[in-house]
């Protein structure tokens, strides 16, 4: 898988793999977790879950900014990381009786997740500067250690639910496997390209040798505004993973001791596992043939994709899933996060290969901030949607989230050209 890749893939691949577990452990029980130990209502729950993924992915900005103006990228992804650390002791902590240590947790889990990102997607690009036509494959194989150690959580989520009967004790783990993250990192940053902007050598003239012209750089900021306010909506769907489905799999869907509520988050990295290889090996012959598609059309062919799953669940819940009576097949969710999945890998990964490869260098971390900012309106969005769960009936609540997806990506559709300019 790593072959013909740099060294230091296999290090950011790692890293990021312990850095996903902790977060997907926390976010599996997340819902469940304010459900069972605060018993709050369904509106509060969205709440806090949208808020919490807004600022998730709207922090990432302010990382960026760091890595580019202050700290360096690699500074700013080893404060991301003790600060989450802080974070997960601080939810294990937690209880109905300490609320304070629940927000405060809440607070530095966000604002490290929102640092570290930006800054780790930074120097993944940087990896492929002299090999740019496998800048997207490696980026897919990045997002498979995401998703391996968001594979990994939910299960592990499960059997503590099972064992112990605690969700704080999910947030203790994700603790532990924040900390692996660090060692990984600090093991093989001599692997890792200099990414720092303040230390990277200026020509003769005093111009650092990736200036931009200003005009250029403007459009350039133009076609990346576009591609953020588009990829939006995607983030709107998908993150009812969290919220919409989650309370699907509790409500409607028959519940097991091997198949819980929060074991279906399982699914969707699971997907990713098993079909990123088989769409980088695809795009690899295209590419081979020079048929490669750019990475906006990827994008577009995602966004069109992912329409299909809130179809499937518009569907479970004609099929029953309205009455929210446990009675629903586990295949139903199961097929839905199948599709968003398959969505997933063609619009995540690219997208932020996409945005290394627009960005103007000097503001590269800004604009993968920037990235994560659309993301966080999404997760947002989400959280926001999610107050009306239980005011509409189900099928028409995902009926509203389809149309939208697809509305959408006929706007990508009419943007193609221009996103193209760039990133042919």
């Amino acid at each position: 898988m790593f072959k013909n890749h740099p060294l230091g893939l296999r290090v950011l691949f790692f890293t990021e793999m312990w850095e996903r577990f902790g977060f997907y452990i926390m976010m599996a029980v997340f819902v469940l977790y304010m459900d069972s130990e605060f018993g709050w209502a369904d509106r509060r729950k969205a709440d806090f879950y949208g808020l919490f993924l807004g600022a998730v992915y709207f922090l990432p900005i302010l990382g960026g900014w760091l890595g580019d103006r202050v700290l360096g990228h690699r500074n700013t992804i080893r404060v991301g990381a003790v600060l989450m650390v802080l974070g997960y002791i601080a939810l294990a902590a937690s209880s109905a009786d300490r609320l304070p240590a629940f927000y405060a947790g809440l607070i530095l889990v966000s604002t490290g997740t929102g640092i570290f990102k930006s800054n780790m997607s930074v120097t993944v690009g940087a990896l492929y500067e002299s090999t740019p036509a496998i800048k997207d494959a490696g980026f897919n194989i990045y997002y498979m250690g995401v998703n391996l150690g968001a594979a990994i959580a939910p299960l592990v989520a499960t059997v503590i639910h099972n064992v112990y009967g605690s969700y704080q004790l999910s947030f203790g783990a994700a603790a532990a496997g924040m900390v692996v993250a660090i060692g990984v990192f600090e093991w093989g940053k001599r692997l890792l390209p200099a990414t720092d902007q303040r230390t990277i050598a200026t020509n003769s003239a005093g111009i650092p040798p990736n200036a931009m012209k200003k005009t250029e750089e403007r459009q350039r900021l133009t076609t990346l505004g576009i591609l953020f306010l588009i990829v939006i909506l995607f983030w709107v769907a998908f993150y009812q993973n969290g919220f919409a489905l989650t309370l699907f799999a509790q409500r409607a869907t028959v519940v097991s001791d091997i198949l819980k509520p929060e074991t279906y988050q399982f699914f969707n990295p699971f997907f990713i596992l098993v079909l990123t290889p088989v769409i980088v090996s695809l795009f690899g012959r295209l590419r081979a043939q020079g048929k490669e598609p750019p990475s906006a059309v990827k994008i577009f062919l995602g966004m069109f994709v992912s329409g299909f799953c809130m179809l499937v669940m518009v569907f479970a819940s004609l099929a029953g899933g309205n009455q929210d009576n446990n009675s629903m097949s586990p295949l139903w969710l199961v097929g839905s996060y199948l599709v968003i999945t398959l969505a997933e890998v063609l619009v995540s990964p690219m997208g932020q290969s996409y945005v290394t490869k627009v960005a103007p260098p000097r503001m590269r971390g800004l604009m993968i901030g920037f990235w994560f900012g659309a993301t966080a309106v999404g997760g947002y969005g989400s959280g926001y949607l999610g107050r009306f769960y239980d005011v509409f009936p189900h099928h028409l609540y995902y009926l509203l989230i389809a149309t939208l997806l697809f509305v959408t990506s006929l706007l990508a559709l009419l943007f193609l050209k221009k996103l193209n300019k760039f990133a042919p």
